[in-house]
């Protein structure tokens, strides 16, 4: 947040533990990065979470039951989004 602050780049946060995002809106992202669906998630072999070979939809299946699993933060500017981890991946997306 501090890179896009120090830019004057208006942004909006959006807790998804609070209010968990839907089928859409996980489908959205995936759409929007440039790397294959599993990138979006943080493997946990010790939890039985492995993207490793799943489909767009079971990414999204495995998201909706896993809240926690998604890798984040995801920046999205317009028609492209990032996994900005690390951080200054953000600036990927800036003009």
């Amino acid at each position: 947040m501090s890179l896009l602050e120090e830019r004057n780049v208006e942004f909006d946060v959006i807790n998804y533990l609070e209010k968990p995002l839907d089928r859409s809106t996980l489908q959205g992202f995936l759409d929007l990065l440039s790397g294959p669906p599993a990138d979006l998630v943080r493997a946990d072999p010790a939890n039985g979470i492995d993207p490793t070979g799943l489909s767009a939809e079971q990414i999204v299946d495995l998201l909706l039951a896993h809240p926690k699993a998604m890798q984040r933060p995801v920046a999205v500017l317009g028609h492209r989004a990032v996994i900005a981890r690390p951080s200054d991946l953000i600036l990927d997306l800036l003009p």
